[in-house]
């Protein structure tokens, strides 16, 4: 593991750099394709209405990762990302059209632990509704 931050440089509030991830439903395709999960609310806009979603929802576990890459970035390692944790709050509803959907996420430092560890904290949005809730990574830093 090498984390490309020193704990020592950083402070409670530290704000980490927000990014958008754009999805499309041809991301979500090729994302089932890659994790085995075929569930058609990802892919069947009909079959998706018909048990009560408003559109093709992306899948969780993508919706996740999406958001831990602004950590992941920032820290320069993925495998200094010792825990992540989210609740699902809201659905990221991917239309079918040019410009699909967007997840926008920011984080920043809420505490500064043991060993060289910071609890990150993460918002996640989109089309203005909160989608991840208790979002949170522990990172091990240099």
């Amino acid at each position: 593991m090498t984390a490309k931050i020193s704990y020592d440089s950083v402070e409670v509030g530290t704000e980490l750099t927000a990014q958008s991830f754009p999805v499309s439903r041809a991301t979500l395709v090729r994302y089932a394709g890659a994790s085995g999960d075929f569930n058609p609310i990802h892919w069947n806009e009909k079959f998706a209405v018909e048990v009560g979603l408003p559109d093709v929802i992306a899948h969780g576990m993508f919706t996740m990762a999406e958001a831990i890459r602004v950590v992941t970035d920032w820290v320069g390692d993925p495998a200094a990302v010792v825990e992540y944790g989210v609740r699902f709050t809201k659905p990221v509803v991917v239309p079918n059209d040019d410009k699909g959907a967007l997840i926008e996420v920011s984080a920043k430092v809420a505490v500064k632990l043991d060993d060289n560890r910071v609890r990150v904290d993460l918002v996640a949005m989109s089309g203005g509704q909160k989608v991840l809730g208790m979002s949170r990574a522990v990172v091990q830093l240099a």
